[in-house]
């Protein structure tokens, strides 16, 4: 078969090297100059800084990103570690103590500092440790097939009866029932904001997922409980941009194409069937499959056009709330970024109103740094993305993808140094010992990625919704990437990728 495959991200290159693997003819066209969407290693005079992707689940031995690559036959060339992270709020901090003190030691550091909430903190990690159970039991069931997969599958519902009655909580009337404090409250809500969703919109038992143990303290073990291993969280050693290089490698090592700089204008459909792609400047390109990454509201109305779609599909698609965007400014410094942040990453909270903040971004209100951001020092695992005795840092927020007073292009440079100046309340020297710096709006994201809003994590997992399913209305038309139904993150739409390349082949 002939297939094109819009978009070059980790979505586009998995599928484009499972399909060249298996002896189709695959073309893949971006339409930005370089490949790897927000999945890249941007690098300039010595410094590399990752544009998305930090700490990532899905790539420590066994896990489903490195299961992908073992399959493409490229894991050898995509190193990982085992890493954590900090976080910060403006009146405590969780910092893993310099001498491990066992799983539970967030729970007892919450614990002491507010003793009032001792007992909600324990039905919590009781409920957490039950939810866990059931996603490292649902993960298991994935690597099996028969009745084992059936047996963990089981087990599985199993343990989910046990917090059932929980399932059509918000992640707001979850907290509420086990915390008064806002304080704990942000804690446990406060990565919300990345995804731009407020907590009584998203699903209570997304909380545990999103606060994992394991990814605070690298130390503690995988597999605490029967039910199985949760997840590992890893730094791409040399940046995420070494996983592009490598499936980007498969396809072309398997006779694909990879085109840079080649813009997508129209998904070509006649009687219902796809026929091909047409690119900007008007060469047109035959193909039997066409799979479209990126956004759901740009390829659906763009590229495919509404008058093949049915109602149904374009009420879906109108009435999904994209995320946001980010500010990120990467900077190359001459000052030791580990005398003051411990680790590679820390979250830096500023306001404990994570509900406010969401708000706010949604209408165009851009927080200047204040309400919180993220210092990440690749530098820190990975000493070649910078020269000796240096750090490459990023410094990102989330931000309106457009600005309620200004533009990102005439305010640019302001807002930058706003944050800057923000982050250096935490990490002294960063404007001073500066010797590069980047400088990365909505605006840039909209270019890199060819999307009319940019939603830097995809859409925004609103309880009742869901996004487009990989299968469209169209016949050999699918649709892949963080805007699919697999959701955003690296892993995830590596693996939505993989099923979508393994439906097409198993009906070749």
């Amino acid at each position: 078969m002939r297939a094109v495959v819009i978009g070059s991200g980790m979505s586009g290159l998995t599928a484009a090297a499972y399909l060249a693997r298996a002896g189709h003819e695959v073309s893949v066209f971006e339409q930005f100059p370089e490949i790897g969407g927000v999945t890249a290693t941007l690098r300039r005079e010595g410094y590399g800084w990752d544009l998305g992707p930090l700490l990532l689940e899905g790539f420590a031995p066994g896990e489903s990103a490195q299961r992908i690559l073992a399959e493409l036959g490229v894991a050898d060339q995509v190193r990982a570690v085992r890493e954590d992270r900090g976080i910060c709020f403006p009146d405590f901090s969780l910092w893993k103590p310099e001498a491990y003190r066992g799983p539970c030691w967030r729970r007892e550091r919450l614990a002491s500092l507010f003793p009032e909430e001792a007992d909600g903190l324990g039905r919590y990690y009781r409920f957490y440790d039950r939810m866990m159970d059931v996603m490292a039991l649902a993960r298991r069931s994935e690597t099996r097939a028969g009745l084992a997969a059936l047996l963990l599958k089981l087990r599985a519902w199993v343990a989910f009866r046990r917090i059932a009655g929980m399932a059509g909580w918000s992640a707001e009337t979850l907290l509420d029932h086990f915390f008064e404090r806002p304080e704990l409250k942000a804690v446990y809500s406060g990565i919300l904001a990345d995804f731009v969703v407020l907590p009584s919109e998203f699903p209570g038992l997304g909380i545990p997922g999103c606060n994992p143990e394991t990814s605070f303290d690298r130390r503690i073990p995988l597999q605490p409980r029967r039910a199985g291993p949760h997840p590992a969280y890893c730094y791409v050693i040399g940046g995420i941009g070494k996983v592009v290089e490598a499936l980007a490698g498969r396809v072309r090592a398997s006779g694909g194409k990879i085109e840079a700089g080649l813009a997508v204008e129209k998904i070509l459909v006649e009687g219902g069937k796809v026929g091909g792609v047409r690119l900007a400047g008007g060469r047109e390109v035959p193909a039997d499959l066409v799979l479209a990454s990126g956004g759901a509201k740009e390829t659906f109305h763009r590229l495919v056009g509404s008058e093949h779609l049915s109602e149904e599909s374009l009420r879906r698609i109108d009435a999904l709330q994209p995320m946001e965007s980010v500010l990120m400014v990467h900077l190359g410094v001459a000052t030791d970024v580990a005398r003051h942040q411990p680790a590679a990453l820390c979250y830096y909270y500023g306001s404990y109103d994570i509900d406010g903040g969401v708000r706010a971004c949604r209408e165009g209100r851009f927080h200047q740094g204040k309400d919180g951001f993220l210092i990440y020092a690749p530098s820190m695992h990975s000493p070649e993305l910078a020269p000796h005795r240096h750090h490459a840092v990023t410094i990102y927020t989330i931000a309106p993808n457009r600005l309620r007073e200004g533009s990102w292009e005439a305010r640019r440079e302001e807002l930058a140094d706003k944050l800057v100046a923000e982050a250096e309340r935490f990490v002294p020297g960063l404007r001073e010992e500066s010797e590069v710096r980047v400088v990365m709006t909505p605006e840039d994201f909209q270019r890199r990625t060819h999307l009319a809003h940019h939603a830097f994590g995809g859409i925004s997992p609103v309880m009742g919704k869901s996004n487009p399913a990989h299968r469209t209305d169209l016949e050999g038309l699918w649709f892949i990437g963080a805007q699919s139904e697999s959701g955003g993150g690296v892993m995830g739409v590596m693996k939505g990728a993989r099923n979508v390349a393994r439906r097409i082949l198993s009906a070749a």
